[in-house]
């Protein structure tokens, strides 16, 4: 296992070549839904925030947009992927406690997991990166030689 506070052990992955596929799935997602966080603003971000109810959504909106972005591009690279992948299982967790538990609530469990299926990609893809790294074709790779 790794620990997040050793920096060496940060950079630190498994040399498996399939990373990269768990990677591009979750990089791409978050880069993508970030963008759309400041293209969409009022069905993305901000106002989406404020129809869920959550604080402060002008701040959080732009907030979460920059995170997902920055951390999309991040495991994109494979640059301090571990690191990374944190805000991503975070954002998915709140995404799923926000945004689903109330469709369960409402429309039952199946109309609850057919609309959770990219939340729950989203964040078994950010755990498998943080046990794992970011792979054999990584910068974290390069850096931890």
């Amino acid at each position: 296992m790794f620990n997040l506070f050793n920096a060496n052990a940060i950079t630190q992955t498994k040399v498996e070549s399939t990373t990269i596929i768990i990677r591009l799935m979750v990089g791409a997602v978050f880069l993508s839904e970030g963008i759309q966080k400041f293209l969409f603003p009022t069905i993305r971000g901000a106002g989406r925030f404020e129809k869920i109810g959550l604080p402060n959504p002008e701040f959080l909106g732009s907030f979460v947009g920059f995170v997902e972005i920055a951390c999309g591009a991040m495991i994109l690279l494979g640059l301090l992927t571990r690191l990374a992948a944190i805000p991503t299982l975070v954002i998915m967790l709140v995404a799923i406690a926000t945004n689903k538990s109330t469709v369960l609530q409402e429309e039952g469990f199946w109309v609850m997991m057919h609309g959770s299926r990219t939340d729950w990609a989203m964040l078994l893809g950010s755990i498998y990166l943080i046990i794992k790294g970011g792979g054999k074709w990584s910068i974290d790779k390069k850096i931890s030689k």
